[in-house]
């Protein structure tokens, strides 16, 4: 019973910290995305096109071409 309780509350620990990291992460980002609006109109489709267009260009590298 003990050493169920133990795990149980060390598996609780664990998926908190992993919780609260995505959450920081998740704010971060939404954060950088309203002030790049705001400040620039740079929407977040706008992002996700370079995103893209950089992964193409990396994967033109890396074939040779």
């Amino acid at each position: 019973m003990i050493a169920t309780l133990i795990v149980a509350w060390i598996v609780f620990i664990i998926l908190w910290k992993l919780l609260k990291a995505t959450l920081k992460s998740a704010l971060t980002i939404a954060a950088i995305l309203i002030l790049l609006n705001i400040s620039f109109g740079i929407t977040p489709q706008d992002i996700w096109h370079q995103v893209t267009q950089f992964a193409q260009t990396i994967s033109q590298i890396q074939s040779g071409k």
